[in-house]
């Protein structure tokens, strides 16, 4: 069927969405939206994108699009999804959905009063490294799930005005990085933590530069999440149980490769390339759900999507970031 996605924010993440149109099944890049005409213009130039607009309401009014996809900084997604809402659009919209969860609550609540379809682009997911390693933990490959382990750091470069290091635009680490650590543990835990435990540590712009959480699950299973701007870690995930572990290789929310290892270190791993870059699934998943006639998606549904806000909401409280 022919499926007209919508852009706005054409900065780098939309670089890789553009990408994944080359995919089947996703549909085509029909219109984009900036504030800033020259980056609206280059990147329809760049990209075949039919119709550029300097003005967001217009591509919310634009019947002949059936999605849109929000690809703006994190701060400013309330206000263009509630927008884009009251226009009847649906939306994919770039992780983190908003800032908190309330503003979360708030969107998927103008969601549902007009029918439409939301959904947080946690791109990860989808990925074939983590159906595969669905697959292995539905066959009892590892035994019973008894924790879990991530980092995502880099050291990032100092730059003035840079959104990640600005507390205007919810910069920090957490929102930006560690959103992968917590929702992957979510997705593998299967439930909510009983205890958070977490320490933050905040930069001189005031952000959160690096953070560690530890997610006390029910039948004492524990998960340990880092994440950095200031450090470089090994960026792995692992999944342990007590007949093996699973071992998602680095990078790894957007990794290729995953390795089961059993308890005797017998190793066996898989390749699991993209079919373009790795965008595709999730923009796949989201036509397929918008055809079905679905307002959430059950890969990524609005209370998955609640939970782990709620989980960073408090992290981020108890470092002193918002009250």
């Amino acid at each position: 069927m022919d499926f007209n996605w919508g852009l706005i924010g054409p900065g780098r993440i939309a670089e890789k969405f553009a990408g994944a149109m080359k995919a089947e099944g996703v549909g085509t890049l029909k219109a984009v939206a900036s504030r800033n005409a020259d980056r609206a213009h280059a990147y329809a130039d760049h990209h075949q994108v039919e119709t550029v607009y300097n003005d967001y309401a217009k591509l919310y009014q634009d019947d002949s699009l059936d999605a849109i996809y929000i690809a703006t900084p994190h701060n400013f997604h309330l206000e263009q999804a509630l927008a884009a809402i009251a226009c009847g659009k649906h939306l994919l919209v770039e992780k983190p959905l908003t800032v908190t969860a309330a503003d979360s609550e708030r969107l998927f609540a103008a969601a549902r009063a007009k029918g439409v379809f939301v959904m947080e682009a946690m791109w990860s997911l989808f990925l074939p490294v983590y159906q595969q390693a669905n697959a292995w933990l539905a066959q009892e490959r590892i035994g019973e799930i008894s924790g879990l382990r991530s980092s995502f750091g880099f050291v990032v470069q100092r730059k003035p005005h840079d959104r990640l290091l600005n507390p205007d635009l919810a910069g920090g680490v957490l929102l930006d990085m560690g959103i992968y650590t917590v929702a992957t543990s979510q997705w593998f835990m299967q439930a909510d933590p009983d205890d958070i435990v977490s320490q933050v540590h905040i930069g001189p712009t005031g952000v959160d530069e690096t953070v560690a959480i530890q997610l006390h699950y029910p039948d004492a299973r524990v998960s340990q999440l880092l994440c950095s701007f200031e450090n470089r870690y090994d960026n792995e995930l692992t999944v342990f149980g007590n007949k093996g572990r699973i071992v998602i290789h680095s990078d790894f929310w957007q990794s290729e490769k995953i390795s089961l290892v059993g308890n005797d270190n017998s190793v066996q791993t898989v390749d699991c390339p993209f079919e373009v870059n790795g965008f595709e699934y999730q923009v796949r998943h989201v036509v397929r759900c918008i055809a079905e006639g679905k307002t959430q998606s059950e890969v990524m549904p609005h209370e998955r999507t609640l939970a782990n806000q709620r989980i960073m909401d408090q992290v981020r409280r108890d470092g002193g970031l918002f009250q």
